[in-house]
């Protein structure tokens, strides 16, 4: 088992996401954005640069934290903008020797009211995944689906379909997305809302596919808004998931993704650079110490 974390929530220059690695005592960065720019759209020269200042550092990159199929890419668009990205990203893990790619699924399709439309385009996602996986795995990498704000994360039963047709796709299971993610995997109620997703019901019917994690953690408060907490302190069921991870003989990844201080998808919530840095430490010891209980 190791440690590592989204560093771009410590820091946006990587000279100071691995000094912020080194000091939590990891070797580890699950990387997405370095000066601002996603590690697999950097320019040739400037992805030149990060593997000159790894060199030697004592950090690896153990995924590619990337944007590929993400919920930024609608299904009924083009397929090329996300199979540009996996033929850049391949090279590039290749040479640092990395292993993990995060994917996901696609933008959930809703209609120009924001309701969710019942035509998820199911097969067209799958067949495009289906093509994601092989040019990863056929290049000796494991693609990791996680349930964010995709087909997949809609609630676990999409996750178990997507499963069912992309043979396969490993997953890396997100404890926090589902705290503020609303359940298609039940009955709308009567007003047409839905509850949100059990972080422990989702993890309890897709644990055997999980080969990655994510430590995030969130509660929805009185007034009806979603917050990030530190880890184990809301309906992440961090604590109860990591448990069951550990008794089932996992030796894989923890990685880190706070949101306490910097929120990737959400530019209203960018701290300083000294309340990114304080905020992920203090996150990276938090999950260390849950951690180093449940280990006895």
């Amino acid at each position: 088992m190791y440690f590592t974390g989204f560093a771009d929530e410590a820091a946006h220059d990587l000279a100071t996401q691995v000094a912020v690695t080194k000091e939590l005592g990891w070797s580890c960065i699950e990387s997405r954005k370095i000066d601002g720019t996603m590690i697999h759209d950097l320019t040739d020269e400037a992805f030149d640069r990060v593997c000159g200042q790894l060199a030697g550092s004592g950090v690896t990159i153990n995924c590619f934290g990337s944007a590929i199929a993400n919920w930024a890419k609608q299904i009924d668009h083009p397929f090329d903008l996300s199979l540009a990205e996996a033929k850049r990203a391949i090279p590039r893990m290749q040479r640092l020797g990395t292993k993990l790619v995060r994917i996901m699924s696609f933008a959930v399709r809703k209609d120009a009211s924001g309701k969710v439309l019942d035509d998820q385009m199911d097969e067209e996602r799958f067949r495009r995944l289906r093509e994601l996986h092989a040019m990863f795995t056929g290049a000796g990498l494991l693609p990791v689906h996680e349930n964010c704000m995709n087909y997949g994360g809609m609630g676990w039963t999409y996750t178990k379909r997507m499963l069912d047709h992309v043979p396969g796709m490993k997953l890396v299971y997100d404890t926090g997305n589902p705290t503020h993610s609303d359940d298609f995997s039940v009955p709308a109620r009567a007003d047409g809302s839905r509850p949100k997703q059990s972080s422990w019901e989702f993890y309890r019917n897709i644990r055997e596919h999980i080969a990655y994690v994510h430590i995030k953690d969130g509660t929805v408060g009185a007034d009806g808004k979603h917050v990030h907490t530190w880890p184990g302190e809301g309906k992440g069921d961090v604590r109860k998931v990591l448990a069951d991870l550990f008794a089932r003989g996992y030796d894989g990844g923890i990685s880190i993704e706070p949101h306490i201080a910097s929120v990737f998808h959400d530019p209203a919530v960018t701290g300083t650079e000294g309340r990114m840095r304080a905020s992920y430490l203090e996150y990276g010891r938090r999950t260390m110490r849950i951690v180093a209980e449940l280990r006895g």
